[in-house]
């Protein structure tokens, strides 16, 4: 008694609201097995074939391609689309699509070479061996989408229901009149189905696996029962015929009994649903590795000579399609994609199929009835008692027609399945789903452009913020400027006081020898300068002399009491220059001493690398060093030895003597200046042409004045 309960319960149904029962028509083409058609010569294939944006191209024109070779590839709602079969790339223009506006998308054309020759596949028959992420990635890869009308990415609708699913349910019910592609498919592929089944519900770990199906397909439930055998993983519920029993929410509610929220997904209750088409595509994707290149495609209608369902590849022209199956059009002959309430008419006979594509009707002009032309609404309320979706199709058509946006919002018209119910039994014949289809592309409009207006005004609003930032940093920087410019401008202007102190402490002796060093000073580079970069008879100042009267005035500074810093502030480097001319001098003495002792022949030798100019410095440096240690000496104490030898005048004299040594040897002579004493004139007497010679003698002078200098300590021993 428990079990049968138990089984009652199983097997309970549910009802929804509204529904019609329009004639089936679905005797035409579902007792035809499927059958493959002659390839097109060439195929039209659009980049976007789903719901979502199309992916990037990763062809171009030229390529060689086979099939199954993917023409592009992109991640999330951006499925790839394949090569339907070998061939060769031509272009990628823009061309009419499948779609009630006629206007052009991007498409890859590709001219079939007849070889239909498959890419390498990657089948995994053991799918189980994957992880599930994997499976959703083959998924994707695979570009498969649902098969049923919608076209939503399948691999993004099970990574939403990885967490949370407790039902899958199949949608067999197929319960738009004339279209039996899904029929045909279960009849034909029963067990590939099951197999496709078994993969979703693997993948989303589902408690249960539902099969809803109409009972007007008994040849479908029949292949399927016998495909099942003993399964229980997989259980085939009967429905009732009543259309829209194949929408998501109405199949939801036969056989759950439970309903989606508005605003909300099926996930939200523990369900998800894919239609029976797709599970075949999951199972060609997985078990065989193959990508979605064909489709099961219903040829049905009055105009057809041969109706029945195909095997279609996708971008196949639909004209290519219409002349296998016996077209022969009409006066009026329309073509429509899809079925007779939820298809719209073809724009042109040269548009591809698509992955979406499930029927193509071309019936006669007493099949689709007269036209008749659209009266005012009655209020007859016929279309809510129709309406599956629990909506007022009278309110939204007043607002869609009046442009009442808010208030066809207020009234939920996005929950609208577009049916066509309320049309169909509509007296007036107004072609309500018209209607609301141009008010929902309306709304998006509005929402898309709220949406563009709200990021550029997040740009904007960013932008500001930068361009605040950047100015407060700016200010910043400026008042650390400031702050460093006022701390330096009191720093020089302290040093500035102290200096203007120091000068005003001074005594006017000091002050006039200060100028005068540094105008000597002055000088003195200048000429070095000069004689770095001009010749010798081109030069204005002596170096040598600038040297010694610069050397003369410091001394003289230094003697009036002023500070060596400010006197020559360019002498107070890491090495006092005046102490290594000094240290210098001593050398050289020696050295000339040394080689005083040598024969006569081997002096000239002694130091040819001896530079008269800067002996010269050296010495007046040296000099200078003499007479400040002088100076510090009592007067007692002065020398009494040799008191006709005056160690300044034996230097100048030297100094003269070498000047003049230096422009002998340079062109013409010149008149001195200065009037050379006698023991210098005879020191330089043997060569006055020969600069070696005469820096002999200079050397031999400054020794003299360096032996005078030392002779009064000698005396106090």
């Amino acid at each position: 008694m428990l079990n049968l309960f138990n089984l009652f319960r199983k097997e309970k149904l549910w009802d929804f609201q509204g529904g019609i029962h329009p004639p089936e028509m679905k005797t035409q083409s579902n007792g035809t097995p499927l059958s493959q058609l002659p390839l097109p010569e060439r195929f039209i294939i659009p980049l976007k074939q789903h719901i979502g944006h199309e992916g990037e191209i990763c062809v171009t024109p030229g390529d060689k391609v086979l099939r199954g070779q993917p023409l592009t590839f992109g991640g999330g709602r951006m499925l790839p689309v394949h090569a339907p079969t070998s061939g060769t790339i031509e272009a990628i223009a823009p061309h009419m699509t499948a779609h009630p506006s006629g206007l052009s998308e991007l498409c890859i054309f590709l001219r079939a070479d007849g070889e239909d020759r498959w890419t390498t596949l990657d089948p995994q028959p053991d799918y189980r061996a994957l992880s599930r992420e994997d499976v959703v990635k083959r998924i994707h890869d695979a570009g498969i989408a649902g098969l049923g009308g919608a076209g939503f990415p399948t691999a993004t609708k099970l990574r939403g229901g990885l967490r949370g699913v407790k039902t899958l349910i199949i949608n067999a019910a197929e319960c738009e009149p004339y279209i039996t592609a899904d029929d045909r498919l279960m009849q034909d592929c029963a067990a590939e189905v099951l197999e496709g089944c078994r993969i979703l519900a693997w993948v989303l770990q589902a408690e249960r696996v539902l099969i809803g199906i109409e009972d007007n397909k008994p040849e479908a439930i029949a292949a399927l029962k016998k495909a099942l055998g003993g399964d229980r993983e997989l259980q085939i519920r009967v429905i009732p015929t009543k259309y829209p029993s194949g929408g998501a929410k109405q199949l939801t509610q036969i056989l759950t009994g439970l309903e989606v929220p508005h605003g909300g997904r099926s996930t939200d209750i523990g369900v998800l649903m894919q239609n029976v088409g797709t599970a075949w595509a999951v199972k060609r994707a997985i078990v065989d590795g193959e990508p979605i290149t064909e489709r099961v495609v219903t040829l049905t209608g009055e105009a057809l000579a041969r109706p029945r369902n195909v095997w279609g590849r996708l971008g196949t022209p639909v004209s290519h399609l219409l002349q296998h199956a016996g077209f022969t059009p009409g006066s009026r002959q329309m073509v429509v994609m899809g079925g007779p309430l939820m298809g719209f008419t073809l724009p042109s006979l040269d548009v591809p199929l698509v992955k979406i594509s499930n029927c193509i009707l071309a019936p006669s002009a007493s099949e689709m009835g007269n036209d008749q032309e659209e009266q005012s609404c009655i209020r007859c309320s016929a279309c809510a008692d129709a309406c599956p979706a629990k909506l007022l199709p009278q309110q939204l058509f007043w607002y869609s027609q009046g442009g009442d946006h808010d208030k066809a919002r207020a009234h939920h018209i996005d929950d609208c399945i577009e049916c066509g119910a309320c049309a169909y039994v509509c007296p007036s014949n107004i072609p309500l789903v018209q209607y609301y289809r141009q008010e929902k592309a309306e709304l998006r409009a509005i929402d898309l452009e709220a949406q563009r207006t709200a990021e550029a005004k997040a740009r904007f609003e960013a932008r500001q913020m930068r361009l605040e930032r950047e100015k407060q940093a700016r200010e910043a920087r400026h008042e650390q400027a400031k702050q460093r410019v006022a701390s330096s401008d009191q720093g020089e202007r302290d040093a500035a006081v102290a200096r203007i102190k120091a000068r005003q402490e001074k005594t006017p002796e000091q002050d006039a020898a200060e100028r005068e060093a540094r105008h000597a000073q002055a000088l003195a580079q200048q000429a070095e300068k000069q004689a770095e970069t001009q010749a010798l008879s081109r030069q204005s100042v002596d170096p040598r002399k600038a040297a010694v009267e610069a050397a003369i005035a410091r001394a003289k500074a230094k003697k009036a009491g002023a500070q060596p810093a400010e006197i020559a502030p360019a002498e107070e480097a890491e090495v006092d220059p005046r102490k290594a001319a000094v240290e210098a001098a001593i050398a050289r003495a020696k050295a000339k001493k040394a080689a005083a002792a040598q024969p006569a022949e081997a002096t000239p030798a002694a130091e040819p690398e001896v530079d008269p100019r800067k002996a010269a410095v050296e010495a007046a440096i040296a000099r200078a060093k003499a007479k400040k240690a002088a100076a510090a000496q009592p007067a007692e104490v002065a020398p009494a030895a040799e008191p006709e030898v005056d160690p300044r005048k034996a230097a100048v004299e030297a100094a003269i003597a070498r000047a003049k040594a230096k422009k002998a040897a340079a062109s013409a002579a010149q008149p001195s200046e200065v009037s050379t004493p006698p023991e210098v004139e005879a020191a330089a007497s043997p060569d006055p042409a020969d600069p070696r010679k005469a820096a002999i003698a200079a050397a031999v002078a400054r020794a003299k004045a360096r032996k005078a200098q030392q002779q009064p300590s000698t005396t106090e021993e």
